[in-house]
């Protein structure tokens, strides 16, 4: 069956729409992914418009159906990811702190497939030239390295996001659960109450909803 303009067009504008509503559905970290999640959506979605809409077997209707269930599955990956902590780890991932205290954990960055050329060439783009200086790098979800020198003051530790304690943060902090929990108690706070907290200086600076 040959493929008409107008069910061309028709395709392509439900296509158009489709990625507009996931943009603003979804939130804009999709135009710059910081994720898995964010990327494969993105792949997957231009894969879905851009290899659908020349095929005249599939129909509007099936066209449709596709962005749909591809939406409706992406919304269900990250409401999953934001309030189970178990879920995020496996599809978002964890960040890992590859440099602590001027020393290169050379195990953890090969394992999350970070080789010594990766690793010179990012700290470069930071600035950094000798690694000795630097406190702390964490090779973050999205593939940047998030660095942070000896000499820099007011260290944020982000330990409350989005309700949900930040036990990522805190292993890397050397503190608990029950740490944070404490630290919350004496300002009457709860985590579940909390968009962002961070640990600033022996102090909370806490963000409510």
């Amino acid at each position: 069956m040959e493929l008409s303009y107008g069910n061309l067009a028709l395709k392509l504008t439900i296509g158009f729409i489709f990625m507009v509503i996931q943009i603003n559905l979804f939130g804009k970290s999709n135009i710059a992914p910081n994720s898995a999640i964010d990327q494969l959506q993105n792949y997957v979605l231009g894969g879905i418009v851009g290899g659908m809409i020349y095929n005249s077997s599939i129909t509007t209707f099936q066209f449709t159906l596709v962005l749909l269930i591809w939406t409706l599955i992406v919304f269900v990956a990250k409401f999953l990811s934001n309030h189970n902590v178990i879920f995020r780890r496996i599809i978002i991932g964890t960040p890992k702190m590859v440099v602590k205290n001027g020393r290169i954990d050379v195990d953890l960055a090969l394992r999350n497939g970070l080789s010594a050329s990766d690793l010179s060439f990012k700290l470069r783009q930071s600035g950094v030239t000798d690694v000795s200086n630097v406190k702390r790098a964490v090779f973050e979800q999205n593939g940047q390295l998030t660095i942070i020198m000896k000499d820099e003051a007011n260290i944020k530790y982000p330990i409350v996001l989005d309700g949900k304690i930040n036990y990522d943060e805190l292993e890397m902090m050397g503190h608990d659960e029950a740490w944070v929990e404490q630290k919350l108690k004496e300002q009457n706070l709860e985590a579940s109450e909390i968009y962002l907290a961070n640990y600033i200086n022996g102090k909370i600076i806490a963000y409510k909803y």
